[in-house]
């Protein structure tokens, strides 16, 4: 069973908003077993949404729309399906009821152009939005089913969840995908490839391997794919195999990030981690405050851009800065020591650089880094050069300050 996914919407092909509709849909249809084709990106234009259909119906048995249902005239998604279905539209009762609770509940009238969005094609079937006005529309044609959806992601989701996903469920019969995560960490792709080639031929065919490589990261996703019964070890002992090949570089063995697993490893052994940033301004926090649960490992942190700051929070001395100036090893190590210290955790990781584009010297271009991790009684650390661009420097930074402190974590 094939599924193909279309998007609608100027906003998304200059870049204004990224498509976050599309990768939500994909993983639910993946849980389903119900394979994506194709993932389409179009203009609100009339034959460009035409030509999708026709296009996407030669190659899928069930195709989801999102975007152009508004009730502004750039919308022109549900005239287009009607046009295209040889239908006209019509007000719906049920939907215009939905319409009139949603206004009713912030004390608002009903406009005719409010109206206008209970107004759907009479040969579809609609699709209630309990977080919106545009109700959503289910067509047949075929043996295929096309659902149009509104384009905001919140919206989407609620229909979704509540109408379309159990209807696949109930109606149609996917495979059975199985998918088991490897993510690696301080090997590159090619050498990562060379050192399990073996295993890697020797797959059989509805299993497949993936890279997936990230700044300092690569994830390899096994993907089994099976039609009738299966035996579920069988994956699990290729995984096992290509795990101990490359045991030193693999830091988790299920989909998460690679802070994920150093937050786990830190909230199974009780330990606490602080941080002391400057070129990345905060990003290493981040990364790990957007995990929910971050709070049982990670104690927080100090962005130290200024000399005195570095010495009032973290105490780094005033001859260090003098003398070896604020990017280099012994300050970074004062930095990691004083936050270890000062906010009282096991473990600290510390930063400092030219992150640029610019106040780089001849002797510290820019993307110099240094780099250290710190235990109460231990300090590691390591200068990098990276290039000249900002933000890449600082998410180099975060990914060799995360894969030290692993390494800091796996020695002792």
């Amino acid at each position: 069973m094939l599924c193909e996914i279309i998007t609608i919407g100027d906003e998304i092909l200059i870049g204004q908003i990224v498509d976050t509709n599309s990768a939500w849909m994909a993983q639910q249809l993946n849980e389903l077993g119900i394979r994506v084709k194709q993932i389409t990106s179009i203009s609100d234009d009339k034959q460009h949404i035409i030509d999708a259909l026709n296009e996407a119906q030669k190659r899928a048995d069930i195709i989801l729309i999102t975007g152009g249902l508004g009730p502004t005239k750039d919308d022109i998604t549900k005239h287009t399906l009607a046009e295209y279905f040889n239908a006209k539209l019509v007000l719906n009762e049920e939907a215009l009821a939905n319409v009139e609770r949603i206004f009713a509940r912030f004390h608002r009238p009903v406009t005719e152009v409010n109206r206008k969005q209970a107004e759907v094609p009479d040969n579809c079937s609609i699709i209630q939005n309990p977080q919106g006005t545009a109700p959503g529309m289910h067509f047949q044609e075929n043996g295929k089913h096309i659902f149009s959806m509104p384009g905001v992601p919140f919206e989407m989701k609620a229909i979704m969840e509540s109408s379309v996903l159990p209807y696949i469920k109930s109606n149609f019969i996917g495979h059975t995908l199985i998918h088991e995560n490897i993510l690696t960490v301080g090997i590159g792709e090619s050498f990562l490839a060379t050192e399990i080639e073996d295993i890697e031929n020797a797959l059989p065919s509805h299993i497949k391997l993936a890279y997936l490589p990230k700044l300092g990261q690569v994830r390899m996703r096994l993907t089994a794919n099976y039609d009738g019964a299966y035996d579920p070890n069988e994956i699990l002992n290729y995984k096992k195999q290509i795990s101990e090949r490359v045991h030193k570089n693999v830091v988790a063995e299920e989909d998460i990030s690679f802070e994920e697993a150093i937050l786990n490893i830190l909230i199974k052994n009780n330990k606490k981690l602080s941080t002391a940033e400057s070129c990345t301004g905060g990003y290493i926090s981040h990364l790990f405050t957007s995990i929910p649960g971050s709070s049982r490992a990670f104690e927080g942190g100090a962005v130290s851009y200024s000399y005195d700051l570095k010495k009032s929070m973290l105490g780094v001395t005033q001859s260090t800065l003098d003398t070896c100036g604020a990017v280099s090893q012994e300050t970074v190590e004062e930095m990691a020591k004083g936050a270890v210290e000062h906010f009282k955790t096991d473990y600290a990781i510390a930063c400092s650089g030219i992150a640029g584009p610019d106040g780089g010297t001849e002797d510290k271009p820019v993307g110099t880094v240094w780099i250290a991790v710190a235990t109460p009684n231990h300090v590691v650390s390591k200068k990098f050069q990276f290039g000249n661009l900002r933000m890449q420097n600082i998410e180099r930074t975060a990914v060799q300050a995360l894969y030290m402190l692993f390494r800091l974590i796996r020695e002792e």
